[in-house]
């Protein structure tokens, strides 16, 4: 006979289909990072289209090189930083992995948060390589990491908007 929490209870959906999200985006993006090393040198501009580039520049900051001329104590405080917020995120897709779109943006940080915190500890830097530009301006460098992080980061909205219309 079920008892009455286990017939209301939802089913506990598992983790690993976020993980394995997770682990697509960050091979992804360290693959797409090894090509382009080898492919690329230093600053390095290969013309794509009238408004993409492929050009090979390396990060020592944050988002748009935030605190990237510091003396090198970034490197292990963002180190540190990524590797923390992918504990929270695993924590956080251990506790609500049955909510899709808010797993999905997780599992897409996740990967990204992940992918960065390798290049510091490899290279003590964030290897930076897809150049977006209009009219002579350019966004600065960024890669599938950051990427990834940006859609997690929209996905995580819309997902906070649509609980506040509920």
């Amino acid at each position: 006979m079920a008892t009455k929490s286990r017939i209301y209870s939802t089913p506990k959906s598992s983790i690993m289909p976020w993980l394995g999200i997770a682990t697509i985006v960050l091979l992804a993006d360290q693959l797409s990072k090894l090509t382009i090393l080898r492919m690329i040198g230093y600053a390095e501009t290969k013309v794509i289209t009238s408004y993409f580039n492929l050009v090979l520049v390396f990060n020592k900051g944050a988002a748009f090189s935030f605190l990237a001329a510091e003396s090198g104590w970034q490197r292990y405080f963002f180190t540190t930083v990524g590797s923390l917020a992918a504990l929270f995120i695993i924590w956080n897709l251990q506790r609500h992995s049955a909510q899709r779109l808010f797993c999905w943006a997780l599992a897409l940080i996740l990967g990204g948060a992940v992918g960065n915190v390798i290049d510091r500890v490899l290279y003590g830097h964030v290897v930076d390589f897809l150049d977006l530009h209009v009219a002579g301006w350019h966004w600065p460098a960024f890669n599938l990491a950051d990427s990834a992080i940006c859609v997690g980061a929209v996905l995580f909205v819309i997902d906070e908007l649509r609980r506040v219309n509920r």
